[in-house]
């Protein structure tokens, strides 16, 4: 098969929903064998019905467990036969004043968003390594270069992940591999409109929202998916160690 990543092998956490599943699909249109991890069965199954098991191999886990994680990790390099590229696009958010934040919360956040990538990670260098290279993409957030109210715990962990990121980039270089990171502003998936339909007032904080962005609307996931495309194939091969503001210019960093 023809594509930019034709002949890769590339497993992406949260790949069930939202910019996981955009990426999930984008990469398989590119060509790349892929490998699913995510909480939600239904929507890995739903996936492997849509491409079959050849081309999408489905593990189900908790990113911030490790010994799921490494289960995962192992089950999608036995379903490709290889891993040459990882995306981390799991992520959970949290609005919360933070004197009513508990310190539960906080650590879920910090689980699923920061130590979720590293476990992913950790799993898949040994992988990247034996393939003789490769790509690490995380994908953290515009809030973690530009903080938002009632959202100390989210931007504390998409900012440490975008340092981690920078810190492992130095680290895999040796070994031929590029770590990079992207920075989405605000996104139409499930996660945007279940904390949008809790509010009061549902339209005026949508429009809220878009009016942080210089090109006045909210991404689509496939958006965002181009730019973790871009970092995972060649055309980016002299870029690593970088964070890239996907964000419709509300960071202008």
């Amino acid at each position: 098969m023809s594509g930019q990543l034709a002949g890769r092998h590339i497993v992406i956490t949260g790949a069930a929903n939202g910019i996981g599943r955009a990426t999930v699909e984008r990469m398989l249109a590119e060509g790349a064998l892929v490998g699913g991890i995510d909480r939600d069965g239904v929507g890995l199954a739903a996936l492997v019905a849509a491409h079959g098991a050849g081309r999408f191999c489905a593990a189900e886990a908790d990113v911030s467990d490790p010994d799921q994680v490494d289960a995962a990790v192992a089950a999608c390099a036995r379903g490709l036969g290889a891993i040459d590229g990882l995306v981390c696009a799991a992520g959970i958010d949290l609005v919360s004043p933070l004197e009513q934040m508990t310190t539960a919360q906080w650590r879920r956040i910090m689980d699923v968003n920061l130590t979720g990538p590293m476990l992913a990670a950790q799993a898949c260098l040994a992988h990247l390594r034996a393939a003789g290279g490769g790509t690490i993409v995380t994908v953290s957030s515009g809030a973690g270069l530009s903080p938002l109210k009632h959202r100390t715990a989210y931007c504390a962990s998409k900012a440490g992940l975008q340092m981690f990121t920078k810190a492992l980039a130095m680290e895999a270089a040796a070994f031929g591999v590029r770590v990079n990171t992207v920075c989405p502003g605000a996104v139409e998936t499930g996660l945007l409109r279940s904390g949008l339909d809790g509010l009061d007032d549902p339209v005026a904080a949508r429009a809220e929202v878009t009016a942080r962005y210089a090109l006045a609307r909210i991404a689509e996931p496939t958006e965002i998916a181009n730019a973790i495309l871009w970092l995972t194939s060649a055309e980016s091969s002299y870029v690593t160690g970088t964070a890239i503001a996907v964000d419709g210019g509300r960071t202008f960093h």
